[in-house]
């Protein structure tokens, strides 16, 4: 029997689909183990060979616990609303359900192919309006929640509305807006229904508020700080400008204290963990209120170095700040002006990266010191941003770089406040090493006693207090898209109604076209029927409004993260019982959180933050009974492309081979990597026929042959580099292809692909199929185990296990090999050791695997087979291979037992005819033994 790789995965994945081989149970004596993949976009373009890496990461793990004795759950699913397909229905009119059922069926096609233990029957799709039903419920439960800080949890609104009702909010300890008027019980108990809704709309962990967003044109939508690379749209590259709309908003800064206190609690990368703590960006200082000359308006900042106060010498507000045109002078306008539509470009990340520019312009406007009264100068400047502390900072110049920098630039009077520090060069940031000078009452004292001093002194004039600060903003919830969550609310008289949970899912309407209107509006607004009748609780057309009855629904639709903030949960409920929950409580309790979740750190402050949050809420109110949803987490790296690319001369129709480039003006351009063989030589004719600009171009050619140049970057469609896991699985099969995306290097760490390197992998599965197989007859027998057979069989466990346990699976592929080679060389055919050594290698080639298992006689799957146990008594050496030494020259080497006496060794070494043929009849002056190491015959 041969090995055909092709026959032999296309068999085994068909049996574990008919059998459902990898379905696990939620009632089961097994102890439990969640392994989870972040589940992947259904993009047009399908997989290549780098989107599998982790996922093949997550099924060895996933198929060793089976092995040892785990019920493993395993789904997969898809995060199927996206931007993408609704561009692409935007270009060609087609509904982007169409689209996304058209790319999950490449995507199922492809996973499929690589024999992932994936369980199918558990599938998510986010855009399924049965899925989406109970992200629009988990909506509905943060708008009727507030969080009360008192209990340090999120709470139902009813309890807030009970103590307004007794006693006001004057003792309300809550997350909530800044402007937050005062009023007693009496006054709640008058206002009107609208008023009190207005002021729970304050209170609200979802609440609707005007914001500065980054607004992409081009898009018409709002996009995360994560969506936005270099100042641009990540998707198309389309500018991004800062504007405020009205928007959903989620208070996930209320749960910003829990969200870092977490994460002492749960096995992250240090590094992620890091990147967690900087944007959710934790510190402690002081609120101070600086009063604006000639205006009713005041200033507060907030400081981590309140005992700098007297060295305030400017005051710098966010370009979009709403003090702004209050304060600024006629004579200031237009350069003010001017400045806030440039900054309004850039968004928040680049102004944040940008530590080099320096640029501002002065209000005209003053501030007056809260305790020398002197006034200071208020500027605007794009480092400071509205979305960060209060949008204003007491610029400090010798006491912080970017302060002094400033100063330096625009002339600004830098005071030193620090006893014994020179200023001239730099400023001075040493909290622990300060004493502060010049500063009045401060005089002499250090950072701490200085700092406890001021904010003393602030409290008592009324202008400050102590403060711990976040830098975590509440998240914008609302996109100006179609391809999105519908929101569960309509409008009366402005403010927003929750549609009731029995009504629900609502889902999206059908529209002419995927743009926003005419006049602005998301694409929501082209629906002709997208109302609400309360008298019969459906949608209905939109001529029907009249607002008493029928009234406008929500017209944007929630993020690309909702989704996927809770589906972790729902694959926790078989297919079959899900109804009435997002999860059952005894579906919820049985498998608690994800034990593994393996996927990239690009999401570090997006998903994994708001995942996070969600799982915080849900366990506050009751649904679910973890604080964490990952207990666990691996960010893999990624497999690169190795680029080609072709050298156009400047200004002409011509290509230079790479050889020929030196001095030459030429411009590098990308060639599809399929048109280059592996000694990098181009197929000329096929580049020519790729595109049309390239039909008549002139090659020079060096020796006859174009050689292209080559460059390791990201693999991407529009590098043209992508290689498709397809053509892999065909060529060498998934157990091939599986193997070596292991063998390039260690998970975490990005790696180049080299599809030449997949031969000696492929090549290493056809030497273990030549274990078992001689002349296409089963050579394997029920002979005894030799001790080296056993040796190479008990070492192999020991490795493995322990390498997979570590996540190290590219060293398991080595001693694979090795105990191959081996057992090659000692001729193995015992079952009892060929039989468990399949065992070993069947989570990372369970194909080849599987078919051997089942040729030797077995029933059913590999899959549930036990791991082999470690026995270290097969790696005790009985008996050393003494070298035999003369004079300190090893003569020859002689295999005794270990636990023979010195005694005896010399007898035996003594006696031995090699030591009388050295000898020739002399008698030694004396025999050193070193038991276990070395015999040495001296004289």
């Amino acid at each position: 029997m041969t090995y055909n790789f092709n026959e032999i995965e296309a068999k085994w994945q068909q049996y574990w689909a008919d059998n459902q081989t990898f379905k696990a149970e939620n009632n089961s004596d097994k102890p439990k183990y969640y392994v989870l993949d972040m589940f992947p976009y259904p993009s047009g373009a399908g997989l290549h060979v780098g989107h599998p890496l982790g996922y093949i990461a997550s099924d060895i793990y996933a198929r060793y616990k089976r092995h040892k004795g785990f019920n493993v759950l395993h789904p997969q699913g898809y995060d199927s609303f996206g931007l993408p397909a609704e561009q692409y229905a935007i270009q060609t009119g087609q509904h982007p359900a169409i689209t996304t059922e058209t790319n999950i069926a490449t995507y199922r096609r492809q996973l499929d192919k690589i024999g992932f233990s994936f369980d199918w029957s558990r599938e998510v799709r986010t855009s399924n309006p049965e899925y989406y039903k109970w992200t629009q419920w988990i909506f509905i439960q943060l708008f009727e929640s507030w969080y009360n800080y008192d209990n340090n949890k999120a709470e139902p609104i009813e309890t807030l509305v009970a103590k307004f009702a007794a006693d006001g909010n004057a003792n309300i300890n809550a997350a909530c807006d800044d402007t937050i008027d005062a009023f007693s019980a009496e006054e709640w108990n008058q206002f009107s229904s609208e008023k009190q809704q207005e002021i729970l709309l304050q209170y609200r962990l979802t609440y609707l508020a005007e914001t500065e967003v980054n607004w992409c044109p081009a898009l018409g939508t709002v996009l995360a700080n994560d969506e936005i690379v270099n100042g641009v749209s990540e998707r198309g590259g389309h500018p991004v400008v800062r504007k405020k709309m009205t928007q959903w908003s989620m208070r996930i800064s209320a749960f910003a204290e829990r969200l870092l206190q977490g994460l002492e609690t749960i096995d992250w990368t240090d590094s992620l963990k890091e990147s967690q703590r900087n944007w959710i960006g934790k510190s402690v200082g002081a609120s101070v209120t600086f009063n604006v000359n000639g205006h009713d308006e005041v200033i507060e900042v907030f400081t981590t170095r309140p005992d700098t106060i007297f060295g305030v010498s400017f005051m710098t507000l966010a370009p979009e700040h709403d003090l702004v045109s209050k304060i600024v002078t006629d004579d200031q306008k237009e350069a003010v002006n001017a400045y806030i539509e440039a900054t309004a470009k850039r968004s928040e990340r680049e102004r944040m990266a940008d530590v080099k520019t320096i640029s501002g312009v002065f209000t005209g406007a003053y501030a007056e010191h809260p305790f020398s009264k002197e006034p200071i100068p208020i500027w605007i400047g794009d480092y400071v941003l509205a979305s960060y502390g209060t949008g204003a900072v007491m610029a400090v110049p010798c006491g912080d770089q970017r302060d002094y920098d400033f100063a330096k630039h625009f002339n600004i009077a830098i005071p030193n406040i620090f006893e014994g520090v020179d200023i001239s060069e730099e400023a001075f940031a040493d909290k622990e090493a300060t004493i502060i000078a010049n500063s009045d009452f401060l005089n002499g004292l250090n950072y701490k006693d200085a700092t406890k001093k001021v904010i003393e002194q602030l409290e008592a004039l009324g202008q400050g207090n102590g403060k711990t600060n976040y830098r975590l903003r509440d998240a914008v919830f609302s996109r100006q898209r179609y391809w999105g969550e519908p929101f569960p609310v309509y409008y009366v008289n402005g403010m927003p109604q929750m549609i009731d949970q029995a009504h629900l899912p609502i889902t999206l309407p059908e529209v002419e076209k995927y743009l926003p209107t005419e006049t602005g509006e998301p694409p929501l607004g082209r629906a002709d029927v997208w109302a609400w009748c309360t008298e019969t609780n459906t949608v209905v057309s939109n001529d029907n409004i009249n607002n008493t009855t029928v009234f406008p629904l929500e017209l944007n639709t929630m993020p690309g993260w909702a989704g996927s903030s809770w589906y972790f949960f729902r694959y926790m409920e078989e297919a079959a019982k899900r109804g009435e929950a997002f999860a059952s409580e005894e579906a919820l309790k049985y498998w608690e959180n994800v034990d593994l979740y393996i996927g990239g750190s690009e999401h570090a402050t997006g998903h994994l933050l708001y995942a996070r949050f969600w799982t915080k809420f849900l366990k506050d109110r009751g649904y679910v009974g973890v604080e964490e949803p990952f207990k666990k987490l691996i960010n893999q790296g990624m497999i690169l492309g190795t680029s080609a690319f072709v050298y156009r001369v400047e200004g002409e129709n011509k290509f230079l081979s790479k050889g020929l480039i030196e001095g030459q003006k030429v411009q590098p351009i990308h060639s599809d990597v399929s048109f280059v063989n592996a000694s990098d030589e181009l197929d000329v004719e096929a580049f020519k026929n790729w595109r049309e600009e390239f039909k008549d171009a002139e090659f020079v050619l060096e020796d006859g042959v174009y050689k292209v140049g080559r460059e390791v970057e990201k693999m991407s469609k529009s590098k043209y580099n992508v290689v498709n896991p397809d053509n892999i699985c065909e060529e060498y099969g998934a157990d091939s292809l599986r193997l070596y995306e292991m063998f390039l290097g260690p998970l975490e760490q990005a790696k180049p692909w080299n599809t030449a390197g997949i031969t000696g992998v492929h090549g290493f599965l056809k030497k273990l199929w030549k274990l078992f197989f001689e002349n296409d007859a089963l050579k394997v027998t029920d002979s005894e185990a030799t001790k080296d057979n056993l040796k190479t069989l008990h070492k192999t466990i020991k490795k493995v296990e322990e390498d997979i346990e570590h996540f190290s699976f590219n060293t398991s592929v080595s001693t694979f090999m090795i105990a191959v080679n081996e057992l090659t060389a000692q001729k193995c055919t015992s079952k009892a050791v060929l039989e468990p050594l399949l065992v070993l290698i069947s989570p990372y080639a369970p194909h080849i695997a599987e078919e051997l298992w089942s040729q030797l006689g077995n029933e059913g799957s590999i899959s549930t087979a036990a791991f082999p146990v470690f026995d270290e008594k097969h790696l005790v050496e009985s008996s050393k291979n003494y070298p035999i030494s003369f004079n300190g020259k090893m003569r020859f080497t002689l295999e005794l037992p270990l636990d023979m006496s010195k005694e005896d060794i010399e007898k035996t070494v003594m006696a031995h005819e090699k030591t009388q043929e050295q000898l020739q009849g002399r008698t030694p002056k004396k025999v050193i033994i070193v038991p276990g190491k070395i015999v040495n015959i001296v004289g």
